[in-house]
C-alpha cells in the first residue's frame, strides 16, 4: 500500500477497464489503488481513502450469485462513483430497482445531460459514451436522481440529492467516452477534493524513505537484467541503501548484442553500483540444445536461471532481503480472482524469496510501466535506458525459431543490431513500442553475385501499443524497410530474405512465442 499520500480506492468487479481507471487518475496527478471488491469494510476503513469508485464487471446485478460489497461503504461519509456495474451495485444496495435490459447496450450511445453541477461540470448536451451492460436501472434509489439518459436507458447517470454518490452506466475510462477524463477530473477534485499532487518526485522521496526504513543495516540482494523495471527498482534501492544493495547479473548467452558489457559498464562503472557478473551461457545453451518447443525453452530458461541465482546469493553473507522489480498490473494480476482464462504463455516468475528465505522488497509494486519510465527519468537513468523496448526473459531464445545454437544467436544479434540502429537513426525507435526481429526455421532460394544461396530468412517485427494488451504493427516507410532489408542480407552472412510482420494483437501475440 501506498504511504504518505490521499488515496482513491478502486473496487474491482472483474472490469476488462478497471486498470485504465488507476490509469487515468493517476495521469490527474491522483494516487489510486485497486483492490478486490472482497477486501472487506475494514480493510476499506484502514485504507482511508478520499474516494470510492466501484468498478464495472461481467456480472449482472441480478445474477444469484452477483459480487457484492458492504452496504457500510456509503455510511463512511466518503464520496463514491460507481461505474456500470459498480452503479447497479449501488442502486440495489441503496433501494433502486434493476432488472434484465430489454435491449443490452454495448458500444457508442449518445447521453444526454440533464444537470451540469458536480459530476458534469463544464459539459452540456449530448455526449458520446461507451456502453457495456445486461441489466438497466429502472427506479433510482430514494434520494437519487437521473443526471443523464440515453434512448435505451432513462437513468444512465444519477446523483444523491444530499450525499455525494454517483452512479454512471457508461465507462468514463476508455478513449470511446471522449470527454470522460473531465468527468472523472470532477470526480476527483470536485466531489472528492483531492489537492492532485501524486507526482513521481513525491513517489521517489516517499520510497526511499520507506526503504532505508525497513532495509536498516541489513543486506539486500537483486537480480539485475538491464531491462527498465530491475534498472529502475536497482537505481532506486541503491540511491537508499548504497552498497548495502548487491545485483547479480546472469548472461545467459541469449542476450542482444554488447548487452552484459553495457550492463557492467552503466551500473558497476558509472554508477558504481555493487554488481556480481555471472557467465553461465555455456549452461543454458548445452541445456537447450536439441529443443524447438517454445514453451520447453522458457521451462529450461526459468528452473535455470533461478539455479545459477540461488548459487551465487548464497555465497553472499548478511542478506536479508530480495528486491525484484514487479509492477502494478503483475500485483492486480496475481492477487485478483476474476475467473479462469486462458494461458497463453508461461511466464518467468520467479519465488526466489521463499526459496532464499528472504523478505521481498517490490519498490514498484503500486506503479504502471509510463510511471516507472518517470521514475527512471527522476533518478537520472539515461533515456536510452528509461525508454528501452521490452525484451522478453528468456531473451533471444524465442527470437530464435526452432533450435537455439550459437551460431543462430549469433546470426540473429547482428541482424537485431541492424534493425535498431537504423530505427533509430531515422527518428522511428522511440515511435513505436517494441521492436526486434525472428530467425526463422525457414531456409529460401536466393541470388548473390553471381551464385545461387540457401539460406535463412528473417522476420522483422515493429509494434504500437500502451500496454501491450493490444498492439498494431507499426507501418515503418518503405524506404526504411528497404535499407534494413539490404543492410542485413549485404552484412549478416546467413541470412538471403528479411520479411515484415503485418499482425496485429489480437489475432497474433507481439512475440512469436
Amino acid at each position: 500500500m501506498i504511504q504518505g499520500h490521499e488515496k482513491l480506492l478502486i473496487l474491482d468487479f472483474g472490469s476488462q477497464y478497471t486498470q485504465l481507471i488507476a490509469r487515468r487518475t493517476r495521469e490527474l496527478r491522483v494516487c489510486a489503488e485497486i483492490h478486490p471488491y472482497n477486501i472487506g469494510l475494514e480493510k476499506i476503513k484502514e485504507f482511508a481513502p478520499r474516494g470510492i469508485i466501484l468498478s464495472g464487471g461481467p456480472a449482472n446485478i441480478t445474477d444469484p450469485d452477483a459480487p457484492m460489497a458492504p452496504k457500510e461503504i456509503f455510511d463512511l461519509g466518503i464520496p463514491v462513483l460507481g461505474i456500470c456495474y459498480g452503479m447497479q451495485l449501488m442502486a440495489h444496495l441503496l433501494g433502486g430497482k434493476v432488472a434484465k435490459a430489454q435491449r443490452r447496450e454495448y458500444g457508442y450511445s449518445r447521453m444526454e445531460i440533464d444537470d451540469t453541477s458536480d459530476l458534469f461540470h463544464g459539459l452540456s448536451g449530448g455526449q458520446d459514451v461507451w456502453m457495456s451492460h445486461g441489466d438497466r436501472l429502472e427506479t433510482a434509489p430514494p434520494g437519487f436522481s437521473g443526471i443523464g439518459h440515453t434512448e435505451g436507458s432513462t437513468l444512465a447517470a444519477m446523483r444523491h440529492g444530499e450525499r455525494p454518490f454517483f452512479g454512471i452506466q457508461f465507462h468514463p475510462e476508455v478513449a470511446h467516452t471522449p470527454n470522460g477524463a473531465a468527468m472523472l477530473e470532477n470526480f476527483l477534485f470536485r466531489v472528492c477534493g483531492f489537492a492532485g499532487d501524486w507526482t513521481m518526485r513525491s513517489f521517489v522521496e516517499s520510497s526511499l524513505e520507506t526503504i532505508r526504513a525497513r532495509v536498516g543495516d541489513a543486506g539486500v540482494l537483486m537480480a539485475l537484467s538491464g531491462g527498465v523495471d530491475s534498472s529502475v527498482a536497482a537505481r532506486l534501492i541503491s540511491e537508499a541503501i548504497g552498497d548495502k544493495l548487491t545485483c547479480i547479473f546472469v548472461d545467459n548467452g541469449l542476450l542482444r548484442q554488447g548487452e552484459a558489457e553495457k550492463v557492467m559498464s552503466m551500473y558497476a562503472g558509472h554508477f558504481h553500483m555493487k554488481v556480481i557478473k555471472v557467465d553461465a551461457s555455456e549452461m543454458f545453451l548445452s541445456r537447450l540444445a536439441g529443443v524447438t518447443d517454445p514453451q520447453k525453452k522458457r521451462k529450461i530458461i526459468g528452473p535455470s536461471f533461478v539455479e545459477v541465482f540461488v548459487k551465487e546469493a548464497e555465497k553472499i553473507p548478511d542478506v536479508k532481503f530480495l528486491a525484484q522489480g514487479t509492477l502494478y498490473p503483475d500485483v492486480i494480476e496475481s492477487t485478483h480472482t476474476k475467473g479462469p482464462s486462458a494461458v497463453i504463455k508461461t511466464h518467468h516468475n520467479l519465488e526466489l524469496g521463499d526459496m532464499l528465505h528472504l523478505d521481498l522488497i517490490e519498490p514498484l509494486r503500486e506503479l504502471f510501466k509510463d510511471e516507472v519510465r518517470a521514475v527512471g527519468e527522476e533518478l537520472g537513468l539515461p533515456k536510452n535506458v528509461v525508454w528501452r523496448h521490452p525484451f522478453p526473459g528468456p531473451g533471444l531464445a524465442i527470437r530464435v525459431l526452432g533450435e537455439v545454437t550459437v551460431e543462430r544467436l549469433e546470426i540473429l544479434r547482428q541482424a537485431d543490431t541492424i534493425f535498431l540502429e537504423e530505427l533509430t537513426k531515422a527518428g522511428w525507435y522511440d515511435k513505436v513500442w517494441q521492436a526486434f526481429c525472428v530467425l526463422l526455421p525457414v531456409k529460401s532460394v536466393g541470388v548473390m553475385g553471381d551464385e545461387r544461396t540457401y539460406e535463412n530468412t528473417l522476420a522483422v517485427r515493429a509494434v504500437n501499443s500502451r500496454d501491450a494488451m493490444t498492439a498494431d504493427w507499426a507501418q515503418l516507410p518503405y524506404d526504411l524497410l528497404g535499407k534494413i532489408s539490404n543492410r542485413v542480407v549485404g552484412e549478416v552472412r546467413g541470412i538471403n530474405r528479411v520479411t515484415y510482420d503485418i499482425t496485429s494483437k489480437p489475432p497474433g501475440t507481439i512475440e512469436w512465442e
